[in-house]
């Protein structure tokens, strides 16, 4: 037990070197990244270096995660530390009785053998005497003296006897629970080693799309396109100025006489004053009396097409960036005409005669509501939350009371592109407060130290309330959309939690797994059974799998129901349909199978199990929006098996 505390110390010691070389490594690359910055901005090559400055910042933020992954596994661990020594403190009392079990038969073995060694010589000293001949008295009181010493003799191995079975008990129980820690030790060592792995995998992978991305922005990169870029950069225009024409003041009858071309009328007016077009764009008005007609935006762009505007941006551009439906109100055509002319004619005569081309909007809303491209700094900004929760559970065998079991949590923010404009352009963003409830089930919550802040004095167990730094919220998504700016959405992880357990109470599905191994077969059952108790809202367990290595040389498997047999890598795999209160027999059965083998018997392995459930937690922990300008528009839940296994 002492060892299996120090291998604790040591691994955690080992785990936060690593995360300190990494650390070390990340800043350097953020410091190398910067100065990539800072190199000449003149020339073909410069934009070159904006290319290794995003690329080297990403592999910088790579290892800045896997260092923030490597902090959480090292609370984790010093948790499992301060959990062992409590553990060991409790088995030191519980076996204590052990202790005096082992004085009491060494104390008595001792009396036993001075007895019997006392024993002896009185029966022989009696014999002796009668085979001597000697006197009856002296005979009678030798017997009296071997009768004493058989007696008490008889009476040290009975209790001997008392004493060696306590000690047989005794020693046998405590074996078990030494055994039982080291187990749970070995088990708990192992999946913190899986999920160091882990970490560091997911970070090579990461790595590893940089390093791909990287190569294809170079090959991109070709030297016209670099050419190009300085042209643009550099360059005055495309063409060359043409003669200056003349210009002809045009009157409202020459306006006229161009529309009435258009439209084919004989209609006409005099004016003595030249006379400007006014379009608006607005929205929908229902029920205004006037005539209106109305265009989708796709309908708008075929009109306009890309006729430039000034200042310098098209009216398809323009119109892009609203997600609206409008109508085109046209202040100024003759009340006799039943299409309004399009809005090509108005541009096709603000080109031809220079007349300026107004196009208005009202800030004032619309009637759907914005898109989350464009959102505005009043609307109540959407925003999506998940829960994902990760059930670890060890079963020993059929014994329910063996079980181990440990449930992790993480909570995920989504926030839409758009709000990074509403962010950066308001120096004071409304603060975005929320309140984490139904939380008496946590027994750690980890918070995202960098974007929130929380009041350590709330007395309310059941809630706990958070702030966010929206000045490190904007700096972060700010980052995010740099870094993938075709993004429609940006996870943000908010915070960690573990969740308190009650052994297999708290599993969605208990299993107990029964192995019978013979030189030539294998029989194998694992019983399971759904256990609605352990979620607040019970929903069914999809996905459900079950994978049982097997050695020994399989030559042929029976199973019900039927299973995959692989034999390159040993292992039988059941897929099950999904597991609720309303399957059959409410969530509970069987599954069997019998090896054949060529080089039995067969060494009984560690069942692996997975499933997932959407729509809720095992914790049941929640969110509320606190305060205003901002809306919940999704609450996701779910829950998976992280290390689900059983063994005999």
């Amino acid at each position: 037990m002492k060892h299996g505390q120090i291998s604790s110390k040591e691994l955690t010691d080992f785990i936060r070197e690593r995360a300190t070389i990494e650390e070390v490594y990340a800043r350097s690359m953020t410091k190398l990244a910067k100065s990539a910055g800072n190199f000449s901005q003149l020339g073909t090559f410069a934009p070159v270096w904006d290319v290794f400055k995003t690329s080297t910042e990403k592999l910088a933020s790579c290892h800045l995660e896997l260092v923030r992954k490597l902090q959480e596994l090292i609370k984790d661990v010093q948790k499992y530390v301060d959990d062992q020594a409590k553990v060991h403190k409790k088995t030191k009392e519980e076996v204590a009785s052990t202790n005096g079990a082992v004085q009491t038969i060494q104390t008595t073995g001792v009396a036993l053998q001075k007895s019997k060694e006392n024993y002896n010589a009185k029966t022989v000293d009696q014999e002796r005497l009668r085979k001597e001949g000697a006197t009856q008295r002296e005979v009678d009181k030798a017997g009296v003296k071997a009768k004493k010493a058989t007696e008490a003799y008889k009476g040290l191995v009975e209790k001997y006897a008392t004493a060696k079975s306590e000690f047989e008990q005794k020693m046998a129980e405590t074996a078990q629970k030494f055994q039982d820690i080291e187990e749970s030790h070995i088990v708990h060592m192992k999946d913190i080693i899986q999920s160091y792995a882990q970490s560091v995998d997911e970070t090579h992978v990461q790595i590893g799309e940089v390093h791909t991305e990287f190569l294809g922005n170079m090959e991109n990169t070709s030297v016209e396109g670099l050419i190009q870029k300085l042209a643009e950069s550099k360059g005055t225009g495309k063409e060359r100025p043409g003669k200056m024409p003349y210009t002809h003041r045009h009157t409202c009858d020459d306006m006229k006489n161009t529309y009435n071309s258009f439209y084919s009328s004989s209609d006409s007016e005099d004016e003595d004053e030249p006379r400007k077009f006014r379009v608006e764009i607005k929205p929908v008005a229902p029920n205004n009396g006037t005539h209106q007609s109305r265009a989708t935006i796709d309908e708008l762009k075929a009109s306009i097409g890309n006729i430039s505007l000034s200042p310098p941006t098209t009216v398809s551009q323009f119109l892009h960036s609203f997600d609206l439906s409008f109508f085109i109100s046209l202040p100024l055509y003759p009340p006799q005409l039943s299409l309004p002319p399009p809005l090509s004619f108005f541009l096709s005569l603000s080109l031809s005669l220079s007349i300026p081309l107004t196009l208005s909007l009202p800030l004032s809303g619309t009637s759907r509501g914005p898109s989350p491209v464009t959102l505005a700094s009043q609307d109540a900004l959407p925003i999506a939350v998940a829960f994902t929760e990760s059930v670890n559970a060890y079963f020993k065998g059929a014994d329910p009371t063996k079980c181990i079991v440990k449930i992790t949590g993480d909570m995920t923010l989504s926030f839409p592109m758009g709000i990074i404009k509403v962010f950066t352009s308001n120096p004071s963003p409304a603060v975005l407060t929320f309140k984490l409830k139904s939380t008496s089930k946590l027994e750690q919550i980890l918070p995202n130290q960098t974007l929130l802040f929380s009041d350590p004095s709330q007395s309310d167990t059941n809630t706990k309330d958070f702030w966010f730094n929206m000045q490190a919220l904007t700096s972060y998504l700010r980052k995010a959309s740099e870094q993938n700016p075709a993004a429609s959405y940006y996870n943000v992880d908010i915070l960690k939690y573990q969740v308190s357990s009650n052994g297999i109470q708290s599993t969605p599905l208990n299993l107990a797994v029964y192995w019978k191994c013979t030189p030539t077969t294998t029989d194998l059952r694992l019983d399971y059974r759904y256990n609605p108790e352990s979620m607040l809202c019970p929903g069914p367990l999809s996905n459900v799998q079950v994978l049982v290595p097997v050695d020994g040389e399989v030559i042929n498997m029976q199973s019900l129901p039927n299973a995959v047999w692989n034999s390159e890598l040993n292992r039988s795999l059941w897929k099950l349909s999904d597991i609720s209160e309303k399957s059959d027999n409410e969530g509970s059965g069987s599954l069997r199978a019998k090896f054949e083998l060529s080089d039995g018997p067969s060494t009984p392995t560690t069942l692996a199990v997975q499933f997932v459930s959407e729509g809720s937690t095992l914790s049941g922990v929640d969110m509320e929006l606190l305060g205003a300008g901002y809306r919940l528009s999704l609450n996701k839940k779910r829950f998976a098996t992280g290390t689900y296994r059983t063994k005999i």
